[in-house]
């Protein structure tokens, strides 16, 4: 089993930067894939973005792209979402996911297989 806590969301105003954090427990944590999701009150999860297990390949949700950067610490079993030039529309709690498999980037929550409990990032205008 594979813990995962994210950390480091608040209230940040439209045009801020925030960066949130994801921990994971492990020893084989530099073999997993990495996503985040986020979801807004009264609307589904969504993609947000995702990164192999090398950090050699990223995918965003066309929504950030240009704003937002995930990366990957295996050193510290940590990932990363910065998140620049923040709209109110970015407001959602953000969900961190494992993925075993940490060949590709996958958009899809069913190719998840543990989850965090979430962080809430909120922008106000």
């Amino acid at each position: 089993q594979v813990q995962v806590v994210e950390s480091g969301g608040g209230l940040v105003q439209a045009g801020g930067s925030l960066r949130i954090s994801c921990a994971a427990s492990g020893r084989t944590f530099s073999s997993y894939a990495m996503g985040w999701f986020r979801q807004a009150p009264g609307k589904e999860r969504e993609f947000v973005a995702a990164i192999n297990w090398s950090g050699g390949k990223t995918t965003y949700a066309d929504s950030v792209k240009g704003r937002f950067t995930i990366s990957r610490d295996n050193a510290k079993n940590t990932a990363y979402l910065q998140m620049n030039s923040l709209k109110p529309e970015d407001t959602a709690v953000y969900y961190c996911a494992v993925r075993r498999q940490g060949a590709g980037t996958p958009s899809q929550i069913a190719e998840y297989d543990y989850w965090g409990q979430g962080t809430q990032v909120t922008v106000s205008s």
